[in-house]
């Protein structure tokens, strides 16, 4: 059957996070893309918490920014709290996160993406690949409605509508969120082409009436004073009294034994579920029988919106039978007249192990077919948008005949996301953390824009005005970090300031680069007592994201350079090619299981195969000597 349409040069299936930004990505950059999703009026829509960010998770959107892509603005503009977590830590660790307007988030991102002039759309479900030279190159998508759509390249990004199925207690029902069906044929289509498929579970907990909850006995929590933005080029937020709160509820042992009632018809302990779920976001049932000396758990309370009463119980998530569900939570205090909008549920869905794309997130069976988001065993919103991002970038470049765009590990979480999916694999939803980045110090939330923003200008991604503006902070990044560096300062007006601060007084004149390694001070502090240099410091930037960056700089410079090191001494095996096509069996000195694994996930430079599970530092010894010979 021939088309009725025109020959686009991206096509993306799917409209969640993956799906928005690959699409916007790809048009961004001047390709013709087609955005395919079963729901127009569900584009970027929040399925589980009403939340952008969190631990590590800020970062991955801050990198997403700073390319040029769409999250961090969509969630500045529809937020209704923001928060900074870890900020007793250093601030490797320091992760931006804001509470969202669910509703409001899906119409920004779609005005968004509705602004791209390359962009278009079409309802639809797709339910085959349009393959040529024997599935070897995809050209484009089959709907249920009986169109094809050609492209050049086409992006996956199913997330849990692939095969979805449902359950509330003993009941199971297909579909990929509450109210929306499955996407039924694309994970046959893709196991005919030769893919391994897989199934992950994930789940969400219900929804309440926030009129009907006893506030008075849960714990307040407010948003930031001096609230952060995600989006480098947002100039200002509300402030702490206009945004919205959250509250703090906790369980207690009535709560656990009502819950546990309702194990024997739980689709987790039955054997219903037989997927493998979240680790690290686990069900309240998981979690009151793996914790079962625990006996209280934290729940947090937040809001969906500006202008709705409906509330998310964070920390409930849950796929007990709804009338277990409901007796457990008016047992919680607070909750006892709690009214439940919509229970908590379970969701089965189709993955593909990632060792089946390769770092530009295309397919290693499929030329032009590329991966992004929870296909790839990833979850969050987070994770799946960097990765849409990375497919779109790079599906356009494969149409444009230009070498793939990748990321290190030492350049961007995005880039330590990719790795470990394709190196790693994952037999249960990933989630990023800042332990698994090893270069964390150098990769912090604060100069995400230092590092790609450059990069993602070269691409064609970030736009003219964001280049500029990153310029201009550069340069007022170097002349403040001259100043601080050059300027003396001297005891009669430090003095005071340092004994308030509980450090030693100075004995004579010094530069104010020295006093800022302190873990006592900050450059604050130096601008308060010496009003010179705090006049000299204005006169260059009243920007604080500056100022705060020019303190980092200084007070972990020792911890900066030597990660820089460590980075260079890995860069000859980061640089060190794999060709596609060699035989690992004809490595007469490699182990069984090094060949083995190497020959199943066919890494692309020898650091990746040195990361590889199984893989020996002999095995890699003797990988580079056959590479130079």
């Amino acid at each position: 059957m021939k088309s009725l349409y025109p020959t686009y040069d991206v096509i993306v299936v799917g409209a969640g996070h993956a799906g928005s930004e690959a699409a916007g990505a790809a048009a961004e950059m001047g390709a013709q893309t087609l955005l395919i999703t079963m729901n127009l009026d569900a584009i970027a829509k929040m399925s589980c918490n009403p939340a952008i960010g969190g631990v590590a998770k800020g970062q991955l959107v801050r990198e997403i920014d700073a390319l040029g892509g769409l999250m961090g603005r969509v969630a500045d503009k529809s937020a209704v709290q923001f928060r900074m977590l870890n900020t007793s830590k250093g601030p490797a660790m320091w992760s931006p996160r804001c509470q969202s307007d669910r509703a409001l988030y899906c119409t920004m991102m779609r005005e968004e993406l509705e602004k791209k002039e390359n962009l278009h759309f079409r309802q639809d479900n797709v339910v085959d690949i349009i393959t040529v030279n024997e599935g070897k190159r995809a050209a484009g998508v089959r709907t249920s409605t009986g169109q094809i759509f050609e492209a050049q390249s086409v992006i996956l990004t199913t997330g849990t509508f692939g095969n979805g199925l449902m359950h509330i207690g003993e009941t199971n029902f297909g579909g990929g969120r509450s109210g929306e069906r499955a996407s039924v044929g694309i994970s046959a289509a893709l196991e005919k082409l030769g893919f391994e498929v897989g199934r992950l579970k994930t789940g969400t907990p219900p929804r309440l009436d926030g009129r009907s909850i006893d506030y008075d006995r849960l714990e307040i929590q407010y948003g930031d004073e001096d609230p952060s933005p995600f989006s480098f080029m947002t100039d200002s937020l509300p402030s702490r009294e206009e945004q919205l709160t959250c509250w703090i509820g906790f369980t207690n042992q009535k709560v656990h034994d009502m819950l546990r009632s309702g194990f024997d018809r739980s689709p987790m302990f039955n054997g219903t579920i037989e997927s493998t779920g979240p680790r690290y976001c686990p069900s309240i049932e998981d979690k009151i029988n793996r914790f079962s000396e625990k006996d209280s758990h934290q729940l947090f309370l937040e809001p969906e919106g500006w202008d709705t009463y409906e509330m998310y119980l964070n920390g409930f998530s849950t796929s007990l039978p709804e009338d277990v569900q409901y007796k457990a939570l008016r047992t919680i205090p607070g909750f006892e007249e709690a009214v439940m909008l919509r229970p908590g549920y379970a969701i089965e869905y189709d993955y593909f192990p990632p060792y089946q794309i390769r770092r530009s997130m295309e397919t290693k069976i499929t030329d032009g077919l590329f991966f992004a988001g929870q296909i790839n065993g990833t979850t969050g919103y987070e994770e799946a948008a960097c990765q849409g991002l990375m497919a779109g970038i790079n599906a356009v470049r494969k149409v444009q005949g230009k070498e793939e765009f990748i990321l290190k590990r030492s350049e961007a979480y995005i880039g330590v996301l990719i790795d470990d999916l394709i190196t790693k694999g994952t037999e249960e939803p990933y989630r990023m953390f800042t332990s698994r980045a090893e270069h964390r110090i150098l990769l912090r939330q604060d100069n995400a824009d230092l590092r790609l923003t450059d990069l993602g200008h070269k691409i064609g991604l970030a736009s003219d005005e964001r280049f500029e503006r990153y310029k201009t902070k550069n340069q007022a990044i170097d002349q403040l970090h001259d100043l601080i560096s050059d300027y003396t300062v001297y005891p009669e007006k430090m003095d005071p300031m340092l004994k308030e601060q509980g450090t030693s007084i100075l004995s004579q004149p010094v530069k104010a680069k020295t006093l800022i390694p302190r873990p006592q001070l900050s450059i604050y502090n130096l601008f308060e007592a010496d009003a010179e240099l705090k006049e000299k410091a204005h006169a260059i930037t009243d920007d604080r994201d500056v100022f705060d960056q020019v303190e980092i700089q200084i007070k972990y410079a020792g911890y900066i350079e030597k990660e820089f090191e460590m980075v260079e001494e890995m860069r000859k095996q980061e640089d060190t090619i794999i060709p596609d096509t060699l035989d690992y069996g004809k490595i007469n000195s490699l182990s069984a299981e090094g060949t083995q694994k190497m020959e199943r996930i066919r890494p692309e430079t020898l650091g990746q195969a040195s990361r590889i599970s199984g893989v020996s530092p002999s095995d890699i010894s003797v990988l580079m000597v056959y590479l130079k010979n």
